[in-house]
């Protein structure tokens, strides 16, 4: 568990020591100047921080926060390739950093030695930045330059791994964390974007568990012997739910539990038509299995039942969709798909450092509000961006940054939370009591 000291020396140290070693090493900065490598990424990250749609204005402002006087006009001519490359050298310094949280008592999880989910999200950019990152092509302005984000999000501890970027163009299973081991005992939720039968093989057999939908079309074996299509297999079966163990995979035939639950009419339909659009939009035509797979709710697993009921898979299937939101929350409030410039470079330069600030802000939410099950992030970094700009005014002196973190830790203490909700139950609501779970999947 890290505390708030831990947090803040971390802080220095990324956007300090090594921004000005990145720096020297990128040749953004080859001589002495009032705006080297770390006043300039600490003016972009906490400027960001504090306001996401920021001007060259606003940023000069920052900049004489962190001691230099700096006009809208200099610091607009220091956004080159250079300093894109000191930014995102910096950020990949943040996200080799170890950060958790004291964790919430919510039993559920701490069946696991871990319980990780995983996703990416894209950021489209303009044409002329297609040559760093490669997007997956297109019309006009869409598609010819993406970066793709991928992240791994610890649900106990809140520990995250990336944001690791790649070409918008990447299949999900080429990422580095794709392939990475977990500990023994813990447990991996993904989508369908990450679905690889000998991935699951080898995580089986190193010991972790996961939980995932399952692939139409995917081959499946009962105890008997036989051999289904699992759409097949679900239509043969006489109740509302199914949990039986299977062989997973025509080759594979990996030891598992099929676990699904018909979903009510109106879900299907509405799941059958959102099939239809986007294969319509991609010029294809949905198969049968995808179309027959509407009427069910469908999992795999290799947890025993003596660890996780079907309740249970069924809500931990739901919290999956955490990470989305944390990318909503990145996009809605920290604005790192948007930005005010025509040049490419100081785009490249505000996407990178606002990913760092994230970083920095999901490191404050560790330290300070992790340990409450209804906490509501969403409110918590309103408050964050309110002190952001005095983080950034103490932030070379230590013992200073400290009582700022714990001003910030106190403030969260007292709200931030996610009222209780009976219609449709929170998250929070459904890990501490999975009887809640209703048909919203």
């Amino acid at each position: 568990m890290s505390t708030i000291p831990q947090v803040a020396t971390a802080m220095q140290r990324v956007l300090g020591t090594v921004a000005d070693q990145v720096a020297r090493r990128v040749k953004f900065v080859q001589r002495e100047s009032k705006l080297g490598g770390a006043t300039f990424v600490q003016t972009l990250v906490f400027g960001w921080l504090s306001e996401a749609a920021a001007t060259l204005e606003d940023l000069s402002q920052t900049a004489a926060t962190r001691g230099v006087a700096i006009t809208p006009q200099g610091l607009d001519e220091r956004f080159t390739s250079a300093a894109a490359a000191c930014v995102q050298g910096v950020l990949d310094a943040a996200v080799s950093e170890v950060i958790t949280a004291e964790p919430a008592v919510i039993p559920l999880l701490q069946r696991f030695q871990g319980v990780y989910i995983q996703d990416s999200t894209v950021i489209t950019l303009p044409n002329a930045l297609a040559a760093e990152w490669r997007g997956c092509g297109g019309s006009g302005d869409a598609g010819q330059a993406a970066v793709k984000l991928q992240v791994r999000w610890e649900l106990t501890t809140g520990a995250l791994a990336g944001p690791y970027l790649s070409d918008g163009r990447a299949s999900d299973r080429s990422s580095a964390l794709h392939a990475t081991p977990l500990p023994v005992g813990s447990l991996l939720l993904r989508d369908l974007g990450y679905w690889d039968l000998e991935d699951l093989q080898a995580r089986d057999q190193a010991g972790s568990f996961w939980l995932s939908r399952v692939m139409p079309g995917t081959i499946v074996f009962e105890t008997a012997g036989r051999r289904w299509e699992v759409g097949a297999f679900l239509r043969a079966q006489p109740g509302t739910s199914v949990e039986v163990p299977i062989q997973l995979g025509g080759a594979a035939r990996i030891p598992a539990r099929l676990l699904a639950v018909r979903v009510p009419a109106e879900i299907a339909n509405q799941r059958r038509r959102a099939i239809h659009k986007v294969a319509r939009r991609k010029g294809q035509t949905p198969s049968q299995a995808t179309l027959a797979l509407a009427d069910w709710f469908v999992l795999a697993t290799n947890v025993p039942p003596t660890l996780l009921t079907l309740a249970e898979a069924l809500v931990l299937a739901r919290v999956r969709w955490q990470i989305e939101l944390l990318f909503k929350l990145w996009k809605s409030e920290g604005l790192v798909d948007e930005w005010r410039s025509r040049n490419p470079w100081r785009i490249l330069c505000e996407v990178y450092a606002k990913l760092l600030g994230l970083i920095i802000q999901h490191w404050v939410l560790l330290v300070s509000c992790w340990q409450y099950p209804n906490r509501s992030l969403v409110k918590a970094v309103h408050t964050v961006h309110r002190h952001a700009l005095h983080l950034a005014s103490v932030f070379d002196q230590h013992d200073r940054l400290c009582a700022a973190l714990t001003v910030i830790q106190r403030c969260l203490a007292v709200g931030c939370r996610i009222n209780k909700r009976k219609a449709h139950p929170n998250a929070y609501q459904l890990l501490l009591e999975p009887s809640l779970q209703q048909w919203e999947l």
